[in-house]
């Protein structure tokens, strides 16, 4: 897998780090760890990641409210992460449940990848759990 820009938004700082811990070590840069709807929208200009990991469920906005504001500029590769069982209608929709291995990470960020590589997923709607 090649190297990410990825921003991650989880709004629990210690669950932030680990994350970012994580992908760091399977050899992606992480441009920046968000903590709310705002914060993650304008993250999303600034860093313009390849990927981004979302938790749907944020103390202060919604990363779901969140991915549907940035979709709104052009197609981003998005994972949401969540502890709660989440439905999310936006294209190429990734659910990975926490708490959740490297390698369910790695397996979840590959199928994003894909979705957004295939020619039909340009206006699909495919939700995927991971």
């Amino acid at each position: 897998m090649k190297t990410l820009r990825v921003l991650v938004a989880e709004d629990n700082a210690i669950i932030g780090m680990l994350l970012a811990e994580m992908l760091e070590e399977m050899g992606h840069d992480v441009c920046g760890v968000e903590a709310t709807e705002a914060e993650a929208v304008a993250a999303a200009a600034r860093c313009k990641p390849d990927l981004m990991i979302v938790d749907a469920r944020l103390g202060d906005g919604s990363g779901v409210a969140a991915i549907r504001t940035i979709l709104l500029t052009g197609p981003m590769p998005h994972l949401f992460i969540s502890g709660a069982i989440v439905e999310a209608d936006t294209p190429d929709a990734v659910i990975l449940q926490k708490p959740f291995h490297e390698y369910q990470l790695e397996r979840a960020i590959e199928r994003v990848l894909d979705a957004a590589a295939a020619p039909e997923a340009a206006g699909a709607t495919l939700t995927h759990r991971a």
